[in-house]
């Protein structure tokens, strides 16, 4: 079965805005996704805050179509009032990052990828970097497929 993962805005950002030094190794996970080893979801909440950063750069139009075409590789997790309960709950300094982790682990996603290691002090999932996750994975992936 496919890993199920949660990817979060900074590792989408990677991708779309093609940032150094991160790029790559987010390009190998959505590429994944592409050949189906792996399933990417997020939130709206992070589409939304992606979108925002974005039309800064590309404008609305461009962004939008971004977005469009990132949909096709992820899918969106509910965050429900239980979900915004339990961050608001939690030990979570950042809320966002709270809601991110509910949401994942509701769905029982495998794990989540970010670059935020640091903010997920609560970790009954695998929190892990792209470059983490890539190093690890390389090899089962590219066995499953070419790449």
């Amino acid at each position: 079965m496919n890993k199920k993962l949660f990817v979060d805005s900074d590792v989408i950002l990677d991708l779309l805005a093609k940032r150094l030094s991160f790029y790559e190794d987010a390009a190998k996970i959505f590429t994944w996704a592409y050949k189906k080893k792996i399933e990417l979801y997020t939130t709206a909440v992070a589409l939304a805050n992606v979108f925002y950063i974005l039309r800064k750069a590309n404008g609305n139009g461009k962004s939008k179509e971004q977005i469009k075409d990132l949909r096709l590789l992820v899918k969106i997790l509910p965050i429900d009032e239980n979900i915004v309960d339990m961050a608001l709950s939690s030990k979570f300094d950042d809320f966002e990052d709270g809601l991110q982790y509910y949401a994942a682990k509701e769905q029982n996603l495998f794990g989540i990828i970010t670059r935020n290691l640091k903010d997920y002090k609560v970790k009954d999932i695998v929190i892990q970097t792209s470059k983490e996750f890539v190093r690890i994975n390389a090899e089962s992936l590219k066995e499953r497929g070419n790449g």
